[in-house]
């Protein structure tokens, strides 16, 4: 493993691309093109005249917002209906193992003067999923990126919704692999399926699941999706993107509440994935795959935004990364149907093992952070 330069994240994060000095293509993005390069004002000057040609005056919706309650679909929320006069939609595709300070912040919102739809799966399909994912690929989450991406698009569709505002481009943002010239604005749906979801989900069929139970997860036809007129696009085109400034942004808003721990499982920050209870297994199995996990992630993306130094993000993965989630770990298990040694044998199925080797009993990283 190697370790970008610059920030923490090391080359075995999917798709991320390192240069000759071994900083990643996430650094070069924020330094040159997000802070040198890219006009702003002439991107929210494209925004509003988006937001112009599709602003209803019959008291329609005129967009959606996926929305979770977490802090960056918040910030999106409040910003399209408070300073540029939209009716959003605010659409959640329901969490796998929902959390109360989720639903609580959920709730707070929607009194802000919202209204939303709650889209939910069949819930005996869903567990089914989650646990399959879960030993197939050390992913529970699958279909719910699936559900996430296609089922909005699809409500978007039929509802005939003109726009769709997703948060980041994660493959310019995070450093990945843009499939086309336009995808950081305009989702791209070949880079929705190879990059986020893996496959086309009507692959998932087998002698439980048929296709019938895959509605929510499959990505409406292309030709519907043109005759409605829906755009789905990134808000991170049209300004500087920022988890922190959008943190901050909410806070100013409305009584947002943090991780009422302190701070959340295999990291330092309180603020930011907090509806769902399988989430603390996600960054988890990230760690136990690629070889980092959530702090690495959180503080490569405070270093990029200039929140922190690399020394301080260092001290703080030294601590906190590769922490096991204790807290919801039963509740875990009896969602996905498993016993313990069930469970670690499916994870010791994923851990990579030339990033990994066992010590007395115990894996490591071959390469660490340093």
């Amino acid at each position: 493993m190697r370790y970008c330069k610059k920030c923490l994240m090391p080359d075995t994060r999917p798709r991320v691309v390192f240069d000759e000095n071994g900083v990643c293509n996430a650094c070069h993005y924020t330094e040159n093109m997000k802070n040198k390069l890219i006009d702003w004002q002439e991107r929210e000057n494209e925004l509003k005249a988006l937001l112009d040609v599709h602003r209803r005056k019959d008291g329609y919706w005129d967009c959606i917002i996926p929305w979770s309650g977490g802090k960056d679909s918040t910030a999106n929320a409040i910003k399209l209906k408070t300073e540029y006069g939209m009716n959003p939609l605010l659409v959640t595709f329901n969490p796998l193992m929902p959390t109360e300070v989720g639903e609580y912040n959920r709730r707070i919102l929607i009194e802000y003067g919202f209204d939303t739809m709650y889209v939910s799966s069949n819930v005996n399909v869903t567990r089914y999923l989650a646990r399959r994912f879960f030993v197939e690929r050390g992913n529970p989450k699958v279909l719910w990126d699936a559900g996430a991406n296609c089922s909005l698009v699809r409500m978007a569709t039929n509802y005939k919704i003109p726009l769709v505002f997703y948060s980041e481009h994660g493959e310019t943002e995070y450093g990945g692999n843009k499939l086309s010239d336009k995808s950081d604005m305009i989702r791209d749906l070949s880079e929705v399926l190879e990059n986020i979801i893996g496959d086309d989900p009507r692959n998932w069929v087998d002698d439980v699941v048929s296709e019938k139970d895959l509605n929510h997860y499959i990505y409406p036809n292309i030709e519907d999706v043109q005759q409605a007129g829906t755009k789905v696009v990134y808000m991170s085109y049209f300004f500087k993107w920022d988890q922190w400034v959008n943190y901050e942004y909410v806070k100013r808003h409305i009584n947002f509440r943090d991780n009422p721990c302190g701070r959340t499982e295999g990291t330092f920050t309180k603020h930011d994935s907090l509806d769902d209870k399988i989430d603390d297994l996600y960054y988890y199995m990230q760690y136990v795959k690629f070889g980092f996990g959530r702090a690495v992630r959180d503080v490569s993306r405070m270093i990029q935004n200039g929140h922190m130094s690399r020394e301080e993000g260092l001290e703080l993965c030294t601590k906190y990364d590769g922490e096991f989630p204790q807290r919801y770990f039963g509740e875990v298990l009896e969602y996905l149907n498993l016993s313990e040694s069930e469970f670690y044998d499916v994870v010791d199925k994923h851990r990579n093992k030339e990033l990994w080797v066992k010590d007395q009993g115990r894996w490591k990283l071959r390469n660490p952070l340093v």
